[in-house]
Formats: structure tokens, C-alpha cells, sequence
């Protein structure tokens, strides 16, 4: 049995949720609307990644 190659774009897409939550959870402002300086970037990479993984489970279909 061969080992399962390493799935780089999920894995860097759960990266990012974990730090986009872990920010938010301690972030007052990302809580809101508008996030903070600092979480404005970690969020991004989070939205941008989510979009690439969905639109390639979309074309696997």
C-alpha cells in the first residue's frame, strides 16, 4: 500500500481557517464588519484559498 501524496492546497487552506478563526476569536474588531490592519491579510489568504480549493472540487466533479 502506497502512501496518499500530500494534498498541499488543502493543507494550506485549513492553515489559513485555523489562523483566520484563531485571529478572529481574539480580534474585538474582525468580530465586526471590518477586519483589523492585521487580520485584513489573514483573512484574504483564508477567502482566497477557500475559493481555489472549492473551484477545484467543482471541477473533479
Amino acid at each position: 500500500m502506497s502512501a496518499r501524496p500530500t494534498d498541499d492546497l488543502f493543507v494550506r487552506y485549513m492553515k489559513a481557517f485555523e489562523d483566520s478563526t484563531t485571529h478572529t476569536g481574539a480580534c474585538p474588531a474582525c468580530q465586526g464588519e471590518t477586519p483589523c490592519a492585521e487580520g485584513a491579510p489573514i483573512h484574504e489568504r483564508f477567502a482566497r484559498l477557500q475559493d481555489a480549493y472549492t473551484a477545484r472540487q467543482k471541477q473533479q466533479r
